[in-house]
Parts: structure tokens; sequence; C-alpha cells
């Protein structure tokens, strides 16, 4: 019954070890059968946190351009420990977060309407929900927008990303 459990939420898609230990404890399979069947599961690959953090930063940074902070989270959330978590997080470096930042406020930009100042707020917001720190998500912004127009460039230029970052950190 216990391996039925873990193949069938296998099935759906990868589990953490976490996620497999609590729907079996929901199904009322005992905590030693689970530990046993988690174990050899293990021993012979089936499941693998470490590779399921590092697919999982992988993908939802790629899919959805979340942050460390937002996938360590998720990670958190799913059962991962906090070191295998790490570990996954360390492929995402700062320049790539901040590229990938730019690239969410470049598409976001091209639908963006009405005043510079409101552009801003709204973009960084996008940036804050998705985990960027305030200093990324402000500077990623402020680029994309002194690229956009005269307007948009002059209120750029008032920006003081640094002293920004300072007060909303």
């Amino acid at each position: 019954m216990a391996r039925e459990i873990c193949l069938r939420q296998l099935a759906v898609r990868p589990r953490t070890r976490a996620e497999l230990a609590t729907a079996m404890a929901r199904r009322g399979i005992s905590e030693e059968t689970a530990d046993a069947v988690l174990d050899r599961y293990d021993e012979v690959g089936i499941i693998d946190d470490a590779a399921f953090a590092r697919a999982w930063v992988s993908s939802r940074h790629a899919g959805r351009g979340l942050a460390r902070r937002a996938l360590a989270n998720e990670l958190r959330q799913r059962g991962v420990d906090g070191d295998t978590a790490s570990a996954a997080l360390e492929e995402l470096d700062e320049s790539t977060e901040a590229e990938t930042a730019r690239a969410l406020v470049d598409r976001k930009l091209r639908t963006a309407r009405g005043e510079p100042d409101a552009v801003f707020r709204r973009l960084v917001g996008m940036l804050a929900r998705k985990g960027y720190p305030p200093g990324v998500a402000i500077r990623a912004v402020k680029d994309a927008l002194a690229a956009q127009s005269a307007e948009a460039a002059e209120f750029a230029e008032q920006i003081d990303a640094d002293a920004l970052a300072d007060t909303e950190g």
C-alpha cells in the first residue's frame, strides 16, 4: 500500500521525500513503514531531493522568472532541507538573476500604459512578488525605463536606485 501511494504520487510529478511522507501519513501509513519505503526509494534513486531541487530551481526560474528568495521559499514548502536548497540555488548567480529581472521588465514594459512613476511602481512590485531584492528590481526597472523613451528616461534619471533599495530593504 505504501509503495502504491508513492508510485502514484511520483507518476504525477517528481516529489520530495517530505511530500511522499506526508501523502503516506494522510493515508494512515505508519511512520516506520513510510520510512522503510522511503529509505529504499532513496537507495535506488527513485527519490532524490537534491536532483528535485536543482530541477525545480532551473524550471521555475526559466519558466516563471522567480528569484532565489521565492525559489528558496517554494523548496522549503516542499520539505527540501536548507543545505540541499542552498546548493541548488547556488546555480543562480546574481548576474543571471539581474538579467532575468531585466528580461521580465522589458517584456512587461511593451504593454505598460500610464505615467512613468506608476509604471515604475507596478514593475518594481511585480519583481518584488517574484522574490527579487529591492536593489535588483529598482535597477532593472530604471534601466529599462531609461532605454524606453525620452520621457521615461527623464523620469529614470531622477531615481536613486541605491537610496530606494536601502529604504525598501
